[in-house]
């Protein structure tokens, strides 16, 4: 006889609970990850995470490109996938929170259409913004954010680009030449903060990471005063933690 304290506990499917921390863990990963790691990040079995990827795939939530598995077609309608971001109020919520919390101002640009798009931007009193003295959209190449969007582009695009965009002096500081510039965007580590000191403007320094917003590339940043440089590169990884919490916490508003 089923008594009412076990009525009252949800029937979990076990199969569903896994499948879900494969999705989460691959929503983690950018460029994908192979099914190693992600059984490793979901706490699963091998045998079992390649019975769930091979499921998801099947089934349109994931696809495997070159051996990483990313989001399908049907996780992205669902809103878990790279297609279906957060809505645009929840992103200027959390920047605001996050510029208080970090005590930094917090930036969130697109690359759309073949342009820099800054969509978003959050300060304090304490901690204001960088004014935008020269069009955001065409100085890519002297600000933090802008570098960190173009290193995501395929050569043919950055060159398409910067023949729009030429790459010009704004600062003592900034680079100096299309060359140079490609030559920085080559040797970049995705894996690491992309940091501007005094190109933009004198004075400030900046630190850009990729995310995942959207089909479109995207990246977001926080700027300091120079004299405090020193905080730069830890307010830049909590805000990688946060980006990090909130595309997760969409992974797992799949409604079952």
């Amino acid at each position: 006889m089923t008594t009412a304290s076990s009525a009252a506990v949800p029937t979990l499917i076990g199969s569903v609970q896994r499948a879900l921390r494969l999705l989460e863990a691959v929503g983690t990963h950018r460029d994908g990850a192979p099914a190693k790691q992600l059984a490793r990040e979901a706490g699963l079995p091998l045998p079992t995470a390649y019975h769930l990827l091979r499921t998801l795939t099947h089934e349109g939530y994931l696809r495997r490109e070159n051996g990483v598995f990313l989001f399908g077609a049907a996780a992205e309608r669902l809103g878990c996938g790279p297609a279906a971001a957060p809505r645009p109020g929840v992103i200027v919520e959390s920047l605001a929170r996050w510029a208080d919390v970090i005590r930094a101002p917090v930036y969130c640009a697109l690359y759309r259409d073949g342009e820099i798009d800054l969509v978003a931007v959050a300060d304090t009193p304490a901690f204001p913004a960088v004014r935008e003295w020269a069009a955001f959209r065409e100085t890519g190449h002297a600000h933090a954010l802008g570098q960190c969007l173009l290193g995501q582009l395929d050569e043919r695009a950055r060159e398409d680009h910067l023949d729009r965009h030429p790459v010009r002096q704004l600062t003592r500081y900034s680079v100096r030449d299309r060359l140079t510039f490609l030559d920085r965007l080559r040797a970049m580590n995705r894996t690491e903060p992309v940091v501007e000191r005094q190109e933009y403007v004198l004075g400030t320094v900046c630190a850009a990471i990729p995310i995942t917003v959207g089909s479109s590339l995207a990246a977001m940043a926080v700027s300091l005063p120079l004299e405090q440089e020193e905080r730069l590169l830890a307010a830049v990884e909590q805000l990688r933690c946060e980006v990090t919490t909130l595309l997760r916490s969409f992974v797992f508003s799949i409604s079952i």
